[in-house]
């Protein structure tokens, strides 16, 4: 045999292949490289390439030159990774795994390779070498960063103290408050932050109605029995002199699970202990019931269905929606089926395909077992509302037309699914406050985002929050419509009885990415909680958390009403949190700060509006969910290749954290994006020990304003509703959008910032400290290309869905994409049981007692967006024992 087809043989074969597959990587990563170090990147890439090139070469000589050079990159790739990272797991996947395997191929090439060598003490070095190499790359991989990160704020624990305010009056320090008291439906002043005036002195609070901090809600609600029969100081009367509306008793938590946020102060807090930390893991199935509402078989990709649904328990009955609206009563405690009322909305008209929730009023004038003095009342997404009788599920003939209430009344122009009603109305001294969605982004002369006020017995209309027309709190006259455009309240409200408000949260005008052509009364009001007085209409307060917002970080969560512990006793306050990860604690009577918001420089410059940007935001110093800001070595993906276009991209980009303007020369960076923070999930709160659970998003999105001559040339400016041209018109603004939510790289679709993209915390009440956060959710359903991994490990997923919270120390919460339902112990944060969903938990579980035993109950509907499975689940847990029902499928029991 010849010396040249010697050299021909297998070990020639496998050097060239190996060769080829290190070049074909080492290409792209010297050009990404000098790409990136353009735009002022890392050069950490060129030196990579270069090494991975010469490599190659060598291997194509079947030279030992290409062990040590490899060595050599490698020992670079391993400091540079723990200088930019350190000893952070996720963060090092990209940075070490691919260069680990290439590790691996080049030493086992040694053999083939040795024949080129003067020596073997060489050949010996340079394995040892690789495998120490080996060896230490494999150790950063398994440090493991999932145990619970006992965080702290920067203000120490001893001065947590001193934060405390002094007392309820107090005015917010060191920001003038945007909040006023207007007379006769005036509105708030249109003046510029910095222009505002003080807020009018608080009015005098009574202590006698409030408990200790302890204590869930304020004292107990006088019911209508106990009014007295004379006026005199019951029947008073609001600034406008109309005679207010008795207050009427809160249901509250326990037995039941009464309104969406279980009571209407938004706690989602339950007294029970029945399961406790010590038993949780013993948690079994009780039942299962399917509602069979489900996406049509030929539904499009557009097609969204995402339940979200939260249901009510009241006395024995379970009330649940799907994203047609269909209203189902289930029996608590065998899951199965007594009634369902179907009203016929038409699933390809649905914008979200969502049902959060449903309320529920009893009629305190009609006798107990009257047709509909027990009633469910609920909205659709073609824009109606409607009552039923709660134990029959048949409409109420005596609300609105027949059981309905037409809410496009007075929108003007609009078409089916502009505008639905996604969220549980709340109930108020006899009045049903509504809202709705107006999908986003579509154009300037939308519906109005109006919320009104209807009896809930009658369904007469009661007021009407017009933000563009605040004389008024009437129905528009014969040929005019409601103010087009407005902010809209798609989330729930919560509601004081005692004081009569309800407190709105806002959203955007109906163009979130450009503002300039927004009213004076759009801009003082957008992305704020209003207080509107239940009787009149109008509003007392607003507090703004957004000034000027071309962010979309509209206020997705129902706040929190609460005792909040001061120095001086309590103050009835409400907590707000934000997609920004701001949180607030307002006093609820007069708007107040009760601490300090500061208003900080943001950017104004470098996006199309510098003149309408705001130059300050409002911050607060109680608490902030939100990071510092991401930075390049922040990028992530499954192989260096994919983190590297992501750093290109981020190098690309506009980004000056927090804020940044919305441009149109170039892709901008929005940290957080628009699902938070904190979005319609909420927080929990444990008013017993003090603690507040947030859960919440860490991601990004990237965006692009689209002028509107590239618009048209997309046809996206006829394209009201059609998702596939990549964007959303803003039709009558200078520009559309494209937005990429979660910011993903184009080839493996994992998201370009490293992980967590989620996570927990617990905040201690009185101060805003953290006393534990850690990532909520694992990677066993998530994966490059769409593709699960069904691992087991911690990696924080983006979630959707709200927390609760149990008198036992326990908090329930789903929410995450990995399709699980967990347990934690409120104290510590420790994960006490889970159980894997058959389709998506994006929802908040609730808690009830039935015949003594404690049942937990989720909606697994799965939710498009967020790309978790699709189902129509309602699931009960109990401890053994405590149901006899088995394993039932809830068929059903209804006619």
């Amino acid at each position: 045999m010849t010396d040249r087809s010697r050299k021909r043989g297998i070990g020639f074969w496998i050097a060239m292949v190996a060769a080829a597959i290190i070049l074909i990587f080492g290409l792209p990563i010297f050009a990404g490289g000098i790409w990136l170090a353009a735009l002022g990147g890392s050069w950490y890439y060129i030196f990579a390439g270069l090494g991975l090139l010469l490599t190659a070469f060598f291997l194509f000589r079947r030279s030992m030159f290409a062990v040590w050079i490899y060595l050599a990159t490698f020992a670079g790739t391993v400091a540079w990774a723990l200088w930019e990272v350190g000893l952070e797991s996720w963060a090092q996947i990209p940075r070490l795994v691919a260069p680990t395997v290439v590790l691996v191929l080049v030493l086992a090439l040694i053999p083939i390779l040795r024949g080129r060598l003067a020596t073997q003490r060489g050949t010996a070095a340079a394995a040892i070498g690789g495998v120490f190499a080996l060896v230490g790359s494999i150790a950063i991989l398994n440090v493991s960063h999932d145990s619970i990160a006992l965080a702290q704020e920067e203000t120490p624990a001893e001065d947590a103290q001193e934060a405390l305010p002094d007392d309820a009056g107090e005015a917010p320090v060191g920001v003038a408050p945007r909040t006023e008291t207007p007379a006769e439906g005036t509105s708030t002043t249109d003046q510029p932050p910095a222009a505002q005036e003080p807020a009018a002195e608080p009015p005098a609070q009574s202590t006698d109605t409030q408990q200790a901090p302890a204590a869930e809600e304020t004292a107990p609600r006088p019911t209508p029995s106990d009014q007295p029969d004379e006026p005199a100081e019951a029947a008073e009367t609001s600034p406008t002199g109309v005679a207010l509306r008795p207050a009427m008793e809160m249901p509250q938590t326990g037995s039941d699970w009464p309104a969406y946020g279980g009571t209407h102060h938004g706690t989602r807090y339950s007294p029970l202990d029945q399961i406790t930390p010590q038993n949780v893991s013993q948690l079994e199935r009780a039942w299962e019931y399917e509602t069979g509402v489900m996406p049509p078989e030929d539904a499009g990709e557009s097609q969204r269905w995402s339940p979200e649904n939260t249901p009510l328990k009241i006395d024995d009955d379970l009330y649940v929606c799907t994203p047609t609206n269909v209203v189902i009563s289930v029996d608590a405690r065998s899951g199965l089926e007594e009634w369902r009322y179907d009203p016929g909305v038409a699933p390809e008209i649905l914008s979200i395909g969502a049902c959060r929730g449903v309320a529920y009023f009893e009629d305190p004038a009609a006798e107990p077992d009257a047709f509909c003095a027990r009633r469910i009342i609920s909205g659709t997404e073609d824009g109606r509302l409607f009552a039923l009788d709660a134990d029959l599920g048949e409409l109420c003939p005596d609300f609105g037309a027949n059981g309905q209430i037409d809410l496009e009344d007075g929108l003007g122009n609009t078409v089916p699914g502009w505008i639905g009603v996604t969220s549980a109305p709340t109930i108020i001294r006899g009045i049903v406050v509504v809202g709705y969605n107006v999908n986003d982004n579509e154009a300037e002369d939308a519906p109005s985002g109006v919320v009104r006020g209807y009896d809930a017995v009658t369904g007469e209309l009661v007021w009407a929050w017009d933000l563009g027309n605040p004389d008024s709190r009437t129905a528009p006259p014969e040929g005019e419509v409601y103010t087009r455009g407005t902010p809209n309240m798609w989330t729930i409200a919560a509601a004081d009885e005692e004081l009569g408000f309800v407190y709105l949260p806002l959203g955007n005008s109906a163009v979130d990415y450009y503002g300039s052509n927004r009213s004076e009364l759009e801009n003082d009001y957008a992305t704020s909680i209003v207080a509107v007085d239940v009787t009149t209409g109008d509003d007392v307060w607003h507090f703004q958390t957004v000034y000027n917002d071309v962010w979309d970080y509209d206020l997705g969560s129902q706040p929190a009403l609460i005792d909040f512990p001061t120095n001086n006793g309590t103050v009835p306050a409400l907590i707000l949190s934000s997609k920004q990860g701001e949180i607030y604690i307002l006093n609820r009577e007069t708007g107040d700060s009760l601490f300090e918001v500061e208003e900080r420089e943001v950017p104004q410059e470098g996006g199309v509006e510098p003149d309408y940007l705001s130059p300050v935001q409002p911050f607060s110093t109680y608490h902030s969910l939100a990071m510092d800001p991401i930075e390049e070595k922040d990028m992530w993906g499954m192989t260096p290749l994919d983190q590297l276009w992501c750093r290109i991209q981020f190098r690309d980009s506009n980004y000056q954290a927090i804020y940044t303007p919305p441009s149109t020369d170039n892709w901008y960076v929005q940290y957080p994006g628009y699902n938070g923070g904190q979005d319609w999930g909420a927080m929990a709160v444990d008013q017993e020990r003090g603690i507040l659970i947030a859960n919440y998003n860490d991601v990004p999105n990237r965006l692009r304003l689209i002028p509107r001559t590239e618009a048209d040339e997309r046809d996206m400016s006829t394209a009201i509703f059609d998702d596939g041209v990549g964007g959303d018109p803003q039709i009558g603004a200078p520009y559309a959008i494209e937005i990429d939510v979660g910011w993903r790289s184009d080839f493996t679709k994992l998201m370009c910032k490293q992980p967590p993209y989620g996570g927990i915390r617990a905040i201690d009440l009185a101060t805003g400290e953290t006393l534990w956060d850690q990532p909520l959710g694992s990677a066993r359903a998530n994966g490059p290309f769409n593709i699960p991994t069904f691992l087991p490990f911690t990696i924080g997923t983006p979630n959707n869905g709200g927390p609760i919270v149990t008198a036992s120390g326990l908090i329930f919460v789903a929410a995450t994409t990995d399709n699980m339902i967990r347990a934690f112990d409120i104290e510590t944060g420790e994960e006490l049981w889970s159980d894997v969903l058959p389709a998506g938990g994006q929802a908040t579980p609730i808690v009830y007692e039935f015949d003594d035993v404690q049942y937990l109950v989720m909606m697994a509907g799965g939710h498009t967006p967020m790309e978790t499975d699709l189902g129509d689940h309602v699931i009960a847990w109990t401890l053994p024992g405590g149901s006899d029902v088995g394993e039932g499928t809830g068929d059903s029991d209804a006619p």
